[in-house]
């Protein structure tokens, strides 16, 4: 009986312990907390610094395609020379038309 009676008592501070208690709690661990938020911080960083590489390589391709779209003959005479080996260092490809 004598610990129903303090437990009246003292409600109000467990009450406050258990509050605290709860609230540090979540404030480090949890889904919402400290060391998460560091943790989806650094996976943001990382996935800028990939939509940046990306972008780039995008850049690039979309050059590449440009250029095949406009039917430049002579970027594609390139592409085809340098994809069954014909080209020499020293070439020098003159086109008549």
């Amino acid at each position: 009986m004598k610990l129903f009676e303090s437990l009246k008592n003292k409600k109000f501070l467990l009450f406050n312990i258990f509050f605290t208690l709860y609230i540090t709690i979540n404030l480090i661990g949890g889904e919402r907390g400290l060391i998460s938020y560091f943790d989806k911080k650094n996976t943001y960083e990382e996935l800028i610094e990939k939509d940046k590489k990306l972008t780039a390589k995008l850049k690039v391709l979309d050059h590449k395609i440009s250029l095949i779209n406009n039917n430049d003959q002579d970027y594609l005479e390139i592409l085809y020379r340098e994809k069954f080996n014909y080209v020499k260092q020293d070439e020098i490809i003159i086109k008549l038309k």
